[in-house]
């Protein structure tokens, strides 16, 4: 019987990312968090000779979030160049999973396009110990550059 080596699961803390702003590259150091997901837009379809309704693929649509150190003035200077001037700003981050303990190598996903939604622009808590924000995004490409191999099955 085969199984995944506990070694070969990806540990979140290995990652790195990057936001690629205006050609300029920013380690996101500052990243607690980032999940992009994709969901399919579909049509319903309905045809003689079915009583069920099919459902046609036809686009789809990006969102995300990131969850941030409250330690960056980088994308509230986004915000407030769209607030004062109506200039808004679309840019790209790069993820890079990698676990050096892993078999299964690295995996670079790039989300393009991202236009940020909503960003806290003044934040405190005196309970707090680490300030945080939440930063909700939607995106209308990616790629993925480089791919995990299979794993070592033990």
């Amino acid at each position: 019987m085969t199984f995944l080596q506990a070694r070969d699961t990806i540990s979140g803390q290995s990652a790195k990312a990057y936001a690629i702003i205006n050609g300029q590259v920013e380690e996101m150091f500052y990243a607690k968090k980032f999940e992009a997901k994709v969901k399919k837009n579909k049509k319903e379809i309905k045809t003689l000779g079915k009583l069920g309704t099919q459902n046609k693929a036809n686009g789809f649509t990006g969102t995300g979030t990131m969850t941030i150190y409250y330690v960056t003035s980088a994308f509230r200077e986004l915000m407030l160049n769209y607030t004062k001037n109506g200039i808004d700003s679309y840019f790209d981050v790069q993820v890079v999973n990698n676990d050096p303990s892993s078999s299964i190598g690295d995996q670079t996903t790039v989300v393009k396009n991202v236009n940020l939604d909503e960003l806290t622009i003044a934040s405190f808590d005196v309970e707090s110990e680490a300030l945080e924000e939440e930063v909700s995004f939607t995106f209308d490409d990616w790629d993925m550059p480089t791919h995990f191999v299979k794993p070592t099955l033990g």
